[in-house]
């Protein structure tokens, strides 16, 4: 059974930092893409950042310059190092990766439970 476990979030003033991280655990063959992504109330989850195996990434516009999404492929890990967080950041951030079970199975992708990022005016 795949699991993803975030840790990381919390309360922190505007102009602040916070680094939420996300690891993977379970047996499977690889982990492809890895991402993260939020939900602020009454809104649709959208896609903050995502990088691949090989560290390419790519990131929204509304926090490209501010937030950094990294990964330790040897940790099965990524984080998310958000940097000059503003009030409209709040949101619960998801952990998300593209997981092959074994070497003739697809991709499939996994969820954590979601952690909570309040930023304060």
């Amino acid at each position: 059974q795949v699991q993803l476990v975030e840790s990381g979030g919390g309360l922190v003033q505007a102009g602040g930092s916070l680094t939420l991280s996300c690891a993977v655990s379970g047996s499977f063959f690889t982990i492809n893409d890895m991402g993260w992504y939020r939900q602020a109330p009454g809104k649709q989850r959208e896609l903050v950042a995502r990088i691949t195996p090989g560290a390419l990434t790519n990131y929204a516009d509304s926090v490209k310059g501010r937030f950094t999404i990294s990964r330790d492929n040897a940790k099965k890990s990524v984080y998310l190092q958000m940097n000059s967080l503003k009030v409209e950041d709040t949101a619960v951030y998801y952990c998300n990766a593209a997981v092959k079970p074994s070497v003739t199975i697809r991709s499939r992708d996994y969820w954590g439970q979601g952690i909570q990022v309040t930023v304060s005016s």
